[in-house]
């Protein structure tokens, strides 16, 4: 059925549920009519701007592509199951369009989404080197009020820390190097580097004063060292 049946066919139903309300005497009987009544007229609304979209697309096909550019998709978010990695894309007015303006590709390192025609613009995102890989052809979309689900169907069951292998590395970059053979002073000493960098003038201070008197215990032969000393400006 067409686009003008679907809407026909909606608005009969308006008609029959605003009739069967009108002689409901029981008000459990009328709710029920009143939520159906309000599904029937969100799904109207939907055809109609579905309706006027393809009118405009039919009298100049290249009205469409002259006036839309295309920006990014940002504002998303991923969660996961046992089987799937679920990214959720932020849309107004996603469902609104038609489904087949909505394009979606999956690779097994890779996924990516364009929105044709909304809002006057196309919404494209894409995201290569995927954590691990998906499979392609059990991955799919879902549209749903104001988003695009994207479900990636993992080749494996194992837990993924991240989305990409990029963040993956990035995240290790920023591990500590543990080295159950090195000088524990070594760690140590790169920690405080770090604090001494990325501190204000106090904590500057602190590690400067810290540092001058450890080394003064070192050279009298004094224990408690500089180890010792450091250790203490770390728990302080």
């Amino acid at each position: 059925m067409d686009l003008t049946g679907q809407i026909s066919q909606l608005e009969a139903d308006l008609l029959e549920l605003g009739s069967l309300l009108e002689k409901a005497e029981r008000k459990r009987v009328q709710e029920v009519l009143k939520q159906e009544q309000k599904k029937v007229e969100k799904e109207l609304v939907i055809k109609q701007n579905q309706k006027e979209q393809q009118a405009r697309r039919e009298a100049d096909p290249s009205a469409a592509s002259k006036a839309a550019y295309t920006v990014k998709i940002t504002n998303y978010a991923w969660d996961q199951s046992e089987k799937f990695v679920k990214i959720y894309l932020t849309l107004k007015d996603v469902h609104k369009i038609p489904s087949e303006n909505v394009e979606v590709n999956f690779t097994e390192g890779s996924y990516s989404v364009l929105v044709k025609e909304l809002d006057g613009k196309n919404h494209q995102v894409k995201v290569l080197n995927l954590l691990y890989p998906i499979d392609e052809k059990e991955s799919y979309k879902k549209i749903k009020t104001d988003m695009i689900l994207l479900m990636c169907k993992k080749q494996t069951t194992k837990k993924w820390e991240c989305l990409t292998k990029v963040e993956k590395q990035s995240k290790d970059k920023d591990k500590p190097n543990v080295d159950g053979n090195a000088d524990p002073n070594d760690g140590l000493m790169s920690m405080l580097k770090k604090m001494y960098s990325d501190g204000d003038d106090e904590m500057k201070r602190t590690i400067n004063k810290a540092w001058s008197e450890s080394q003064e215990k070192k050279m009298r032969g004094e224990p408690g060292g500089d180890m010792m000393d450091m250790m203490n400006l770390q728990n302080a």
